[in-house]
């Protein structure tokens, strides 16, 4: 993915859970999104966690947040998809970043992704800096080294 600022209109405008986010723009630090699915297992059972582990070394370094997507899943209605997602995050993940709601998989598409589990991390310009598909070791290690980069605790997950 070329490293350029990204801004797509709209924006993410369904957040299911904490503060509404701006454009990666709008941050003034670096940020990193994972692209999820209740239906994925490799999201539920891997992705998930490891996001919610590195988000404990990254509150003062970078802008963390899940996004719910349909892309390459059942595309469902709103008041399918929301009991459940918002019962995932506050019950069962105990989400502590925000959770935004792609219900059709448009936002994913147009983001480039190839599935899920996949995350994107902006820089503080907020350009795309890395696009990483999956949630095998390979891929969190990746994304490991990125939070080292950003100076998280040496502790943080790298697989």
């Amino acid at each position: 993915m070329p490293d350029q600022v990204r801004v797509l209109e709209p924006w993410l405008d369904d957040w299911v859970q904490g503060p509404q986010l701006g454009p990666p723009s709008s941050w003034g630090r670096p940020g990193i999104a994972l692209l999820f699915n209740l239906e994925c297992a490799g999201c539920v059972s891997r992705a998930v966690p490891w996001l919610k582990r590195a988000e404990l070394g990254l509150r003062d370094h970078a802008i963390v947040f899940a996004v719910h997507t349909a892309y390459g899943h059942r595309v469902l209605g709103r008041d399918a998809v929301v009991p459940n997602l918002e019962r995932f995050a506050r019950d069962f993940a105990r989400l502590p970043f925000p959770v935004a709601l792609d219900r059709t998989g448009d936002w994913a598409e147009e983001m480039g992704a190839q599935g899920t589990p996949h995350w994107f991390v902006w820089s503080a310009d907020g350009a795309v800096e890395r696009s990483v598909y999956g949630s095998q070791e390979n891929a969190l290690t990746r994304l490991g080294y990125v939070l080292e980069a950003w100076g998280a605790p040496s502790d943080e997950p790298t697989g």
